[in-house]
C-alpha cells in the first residue's frame, strides 16, 4: 500500500496544534479554539469527511505565561491521535514527539501502536526541543550546543527505526542510547511511518534533508520560500541521494469580504492580543529556537499574535486560494493551516476554499467526501 500522506497527488493541507488551547492564536478573545477532547474529535471528523490531508500536533507542557498562560491546555500527542485514529477513516493524524524527553524504544512501540489502530494512517513529526523552560520543568538539560540536539534525535531515530525494521533482537551502542537486546512487535502496518521534522535551523533543515519524508519549516513568505524549497531539496539530493517535500505553516481568517476578514484579525490579534505571551514566545524562541532570524522577530509581534509567527492567509475565499496557489508555485508540498476556532472556521473553508484549489489545478477534484 501507499500511505496517503506519501502519496504525489497534489498540494498536501493540514491542521496543526488543534490539540492546544487557543491553537497558534496568543489571543484573549472569547470563543478562542478550547482543544478540548470532544471538539478535536468534531473538528477531526469535519476535516475527514473535506479531505484535509493531516493533522498535526505540538507537543508542549507548560504554558507561556501572560493573561492567557498561551498553550497551558496540550491534549498528548500521541494519545490524542490514537483516539483521533480510531474515530476517522482517510486522514492521517501524526503524532510530535519531543526526541529529547521519549525513549525511542518505547516511542517506536507506541507509534506501531496507534499505525494499527488507523490501518497505516499514523504519522511521526520528530522535534529535537528548544524551549529552555520546559527543560527544566522536565528536570533535563538543554544543550547549549544545537548541533547536539540534533546529533541525539539523529541516533533517537536510528533507534527507532531499527525497531522497526530489524527482526529478532539487536544491541546499539551509541552516544546517547546503550541498548542491549532490544527488540518490538508490531511493525508498524506498511514500513515505518511517514516522517516529518519540524526545524528552521540550519540544522533542522539539514536533519529533514538527510531523513525526513516532508521538512516542516518557517518562511516569510513565498518568495524566500521558494528558495528555502531549492535549497533543502537540493541538499537532500546532493548529500543523500533521496528527495524530500517541503511544508508550511499559516493562520486563515477567511470571510465573504476582506473588510470582515481584516477586522476579525484585528479583533483578535490586535484589540485581544495576549501581548505579554507573544514576548515570552518570542524572546524564548529568538535565545534558543533559530527558527526566525533577527529580522523577522524584530517585526513579527502581529503575526506572532494572529499565528505563532505563520504565514497570513487572510480575506475572501478568492484571496486565501489564490495566496495558497502562491506557495504551491513556489514549490511547497504543502502547508498547515490555523483557525481561531477550527471547528466552527474549518466548514466555510472547505466549502470555498477547497473548490477553488481543485479548479486551479492545485489540488486533485473530488478529493472530499463530503462538503
Amino acid at each position: 500500500m501507499t500511505r496517503p500522506l506519501l502519496r504525489g497527488d497534489g498540494f498536501k493541507l493540514g491542521l496543526f496544534s488543534a490539540n492546544c488551547s487557543s491553537g497558534m492564536a496568543i489571543t484573549k478573545a472569547p470563543g478562542r479554539w478550547s482543544a478540548s477532547w470532544a471538539d478535536n474529535v468534531r473538528l477531526a471528523r469535519v476535516a475527514d469527511a473535506a479531505g484535509i490531508d493531516f493533522l498535526l500536533p505540538i507537543a508542549r507542557f507548560i504554558g507561556y505565561g501572560g493573561e492567557t498562560n498561551f498553550h497551558e491546555g496540550v491534549l498528548d500527542p500521541v494519545a490524542w491521535a490514537a483516539g483521533l485514529l480510531s474515530v476517522t477513516e482517510r486522514i492521517t493524524v501524526v503524532s510530535t514527539v519531543h526526541t529529547a524527553f521519549n525513549h525511542p524504544v518505547v516511542a517506536a512501540k507506541q507509534l506501531a501502536t496507534i499505525d494499527h489502530i488507523g490501518a497505516g494512517r499514523a504519522g511521526l513529526n520528530i522535534v529535537a526541543g528548544w524551549n529552555k523552560p520546559e527543560y527544566d520543568a522536565l528536570g533535563s538539560d538543554l544543550p547549549t550546543a544545537h548541533d547536539d540536539r540534533y546529533a541525539q534525535a539523529q541516533e533517537w531515530w536510528e533507534v527507532v527505526e531499527k525497531i522497526w525494521t530489524v527482526d529478532g533482537r539487536f544491541d546499539h551502542d551509541g552516544r546517547f542510547y546503550s541498548l542491549k537486546g532490544a527488540e518490538g512487535l508490531p511493525k508498524p502496518v506498511d514500513g515505518r511511518l511517514p516522517l516529518l521534522n519540524a526545524g528552521s535551523s540550519p540544522q533542522g533543515r539539514g536533519f529533514a534533508a538527510r531523513n525526513a519524508d516532508y521538512g516542516f519549516t518557517i518562511v516569510d513568505g513565498p518568495v524566500d520560500g521558494a528558495e528555502i524549497v531549492a535549497s533543502m531539496r537540493d541538499r537532500a539530493r546532493a548529500e543523500f541521494d533521496r528527495d524530500i517535500g517541503v511544508l508550511t505553516l499559516g493562520h486563515v481568517v477567511c470571510r465573504e469580504t476582506e473588510k470582515e476578514a481584516r477586522d476579525f484579525l484585528r479583533w483578535y490579534a490586535e484589540d485581544n492580543a495576549d501581548w505579554p505571551a507573544v514576548d515570552t514566545i518570542m524572546r524564548l524562541m529568538g535565545a534558543h529556537a533559530r527558527s526566525f532570524t533577527p529580522e523577522m522577530l524584530r517585526t513579527y509581534r502581529l503575526r506572532f499574535a494572529a499565528g505563532h509567527g505563520s504565514v497570513p492567509l487572510v480575506g475572501t475565499p478568492g484571496q486565501v486560494a489564490a495566496r495558497i496557489k502562491e506557495f504551491a508555485d513556489a514549490g511547497f508540498a504543502g502547508m498547515t493551516l490555523a483557525f481561531f476556532d477550527y471547528a466552527g472556521e474549518l466548514p466555510y473553508f472547505a466549502r470555498t476554499v477547497l473548490p477553488r484549489l481543485e479548479e486551479m489545478g492545485v489540488r486533485p477534484r473530488a478529493r472530499s467526501a463530503a462538503r
